[in-house]
């Protein structure tokens, strides 16, 4: 057996794997047939099977031939563990990388060394920085440069990059770890990742071309650093991306997120601490008042950087130094997206993909499937299966030949695939587009309609692709203090997940549109729009709309969803209360997906104001979140049918709407 150069932590799963050879079978009761395989085999032309494993992180799948373990899988989130039997690699994933335009992974790596990188206000930030084993004094490399907050040596994965001829810097962000330094999450980075660039590509070792990469939070600084348009960026490789202050992080939609106050937990001192999200009593704690003392009820102290939120709630020039859409016209980067439809395709993704799209910016790619926020780690989520192929083998690969290209000028002709792959939810299978949304879709409205009661999924309430000629009132109590639910773990710290909202939608203050089952499957990608008319009789509200596939047994499955909150119904920058009663038409954007509903299946669109564990619930008393005790119940009206005609807007794949 022999391990391919990618040497993660397979140590961990090696027990298993080698049970699994030395008796030569696997526990077929967790596995499924994913496909069959031809490879030449010494010689010889042979068939094998790879068997995906259903359930669980970091799946173990295993190919069999010639009536034995041929290899096993281990997949890593960004490449694979392989575990292979000498002379069957051709029929793995290790396959790719005698692709004669790809950079080879025979130059092991070294560490260079340790260094304190000064920034321009004088702060120095500790980077680690690693070179191809074999490099030679005057040799200069591309550099792939990984900024996090969680601590440098969390970034080994990355290191691999040396072996195929890359310098390696993992740095602190400021004030984390080794780095000197204030921690403010997202104000420093444009800055701090301007200077480092600048650090890097004046070094004997660099040829002045640098690459970056990681996700989340590794994401946001390296948005942060291309609009500073620095030259020495050459490209990007944004996975599960966070978006600019006040529409996604720390906020959604201008609205805090608890799941940031799960994370603050975990960032509060200069080294990460996951531990500290998990909790059993988050339900207890969110509900401190005001939200400011929360630290203090679920740690026992002050959050320097959670107080710094709590000033500024608003957009205002704290969130505008963080701001890269600001600066869009220097942002003109090649750019590999990786995300999910279950992580933050509604705003970092998105946000970024759209700007780049609207400027005309060439060498941008996306990859999108049905992942979370720890993306490509498991087939399941949530006890929901997507198939075998949900999973990919070939990010690594992926990665590798977009550096090659962007970075050492290799003419692998990555820039002419298909822009866009992503994958569909119910259908199980992956498809490429040439743009995002495809440019096949097309939008179609779906209308709201009841007989004046939708409140639960007992109601009246009605979807028809017709537009109802009847003007409809349906109205509900909004409740701050029990609010509905958005059904998620905080402590998981995955905020988008797919879950069963068949309980959700029995309460009173959810209101439940439901179409007729389907004569033919219906196909859609892209991003819906919920376009609502609704009054309250509060100053400020939130409104929560999503989409949910139900199936014959009435289990109504997640797909998307979006919420506004009222005072940011025209602008984050200029707030503006309600009017009480004032009937107000509301654009909401949903997240991105793409899935198959099947024949037989029905659409629902659930229509509330709470989203408790997503969003802080809105006090309905117009004042600022930060210090307010008090709240008010909101009643609501939401309006369909004749002058108001509430609905949504869906992109349709196939010929048409099913009528």
């Amino acid at each position: 057996m022999d391990m391919a150069p990618f040497d993660r932590e397979l140590d961990l799963r090696l027990p298993e794997a080698l049970a699994c050879v030395q008796r030569g079978a696997f526990d077929t009761a967790r596995y499924e047939k994913s496909c069959q395989i031809e490879a030449e085999i010494q010689g010889e032309r042979k068939r094998g099977t790879l068997w995906a494993q259903r359930e669980g992180h970091f799946p173990l799948d295993v190919l069999t031939c010639d009536g034995r373990i041929a290899a096993l899988y281990d997949n890593e989130r960004n490449y694979i563990g392989l575990l292979v039997r000498e002379g069957y690699e051709t029929m793995t994933p290790q396959a790719a990388f005698s692709d004669p335009l790809l950079s080879k992974g025979n130059r092991g790596m070294k560490k260079l060394g340790g260094f304190m990188v000064p920034m321009r206000d004088g702060v120095c930030l500790a980077t680690n920085v690693f070179l191809p084993a074999d490099y030679r004094d005057g040799e200069r490399l591309p550099t792939v440069l990984v900024r996090t907050c969680y601590g440098k040596d969390s970034a080994k994965q990355f290191f691999v990059f040396t072996h195929y001829g890359y310098a390696v810097a993992a740095q602190d962000t400021r004030g984390r770890e080794e780095s000197e330094g204030c921690w403010q999450p997202i104000v420093n980075e444009m800055d701090d990742g301007d200077d480092t660039l600048d650090w890097i590509s004046g070094q004997s070792w660099s040829d002045g071309r640098v690459g970056m990469i990681g996700a989340s939070y590794l994401a946001i600084v390296q948005w942060a650093a291309a609009a500073s348009g620095n030259p020495h960026l050459k490209a990007l490789i944004s996975m599960v991306t966070g978006g600019v202050p006040i529409f996604d992080f720390p906020h959604r939609g201008g609205v805090l997120s608890p799941g940031t106050i799960a994370w603050a937990f975990a960032m509060r001192k200069k080294s990460y601490c996951p531990r500290d999200m998990l909790r059993k009593d988050w339900s207890q704690i969110l509900r401190t008042r005001p939200i400011r003392d929360i630290p203090k009820k679920g740690i026992g102290e002050d959050i320097p950087f959670w107080d710094e939120w709590m000033g500024h709630e608003f957009y205002d020039e704290y969130w505008h130094r963080a701001n890269w859409m600001m600066r869009q016209h220097q942002i003109d980067v090649p750019s590999l997206y990786i995300s999910g439809w279950y992580d933050d395709v509604g705003g970092g993704t998105m946000q970024m993909w759209d700007m780049n799209r609207r400027n005309g910016r060439r060498n941008q790619k996306i990859v999108i499937g049905a992942w979370k926020h720890k993306m490509n780690v498991s087939r399941d989520i949530h006890g929901i299966c997507y198939g075998a192929d949900s999973l990919r083998y070939d990010l690594f690969p992926l990665y590798l030949r977009w550096y090659d290209r962007h970075l050492k000028g290799i003419p692998n002709h990555i820039e002419d695939a298909p822009p866009v792959e992503y994958y569909i939810i119910g259908e199980g299978a992956w498809r490429n587009a040439d743009d995002w949304p495809p440019p096949e879709t097309k939008m179609h409205p779906l209308y709201l309609q009841s007989g004046g009661n939708a409140n639960t999924s007992l109601g009246d309430g009605m979807l028809s692709w017709q537009r109802p000629e009847r003007a409809c009132e349906d109205c509900f109590a909004f409740d701050p203090q029990n609010p509905a639910p958005f059904l998620i773990d905080v402590s998981e710290n995955e905020c988008m997940v797919p879950e069963n909202y068949r309980d959700v939608e029995l309460r009173q203050d959810v209101l439940v549109y439901t179409s007729a089952p389907l004569e033919q499957e219906l196909v859609i990608a892209g991003e819906p729009v919920a376009v609502l008319y609704a009054a309250s009789d509060a100053k400020d509200t939130d409104w929560v709309v999503r989409l949910t596939d139900v199936d014959e047994m009435g289990n109504s499955i997640r797909m998307c969803d979006g919420i506004v909150r009222a005072r940011f119904r025209k602008s984050f920058i200029e707030p503006k209360l309600l009017l009480p009663g004032e009937v107000v038409r509301y654009e909401i954007p949903l997240t991105w997906i793409a899935g198959r509903f099947q024949k037989g299946h029905r659409l629902r669109v659930e229509v509330g104001s709470g989203a408790d564990y997503s969003v802080f619930p809105n006090p309905n008393t117009g004042h600022l979140m930060a210090d307010e005790t008090e709240w008010v119940i909101a009643n609501q009206t939401v309006y369909s049918g004749g002058m108001h005609p509430s609905h949504i807007l869906i992109p349709v794949f196939q010929e048409g709407p099913n009528n």
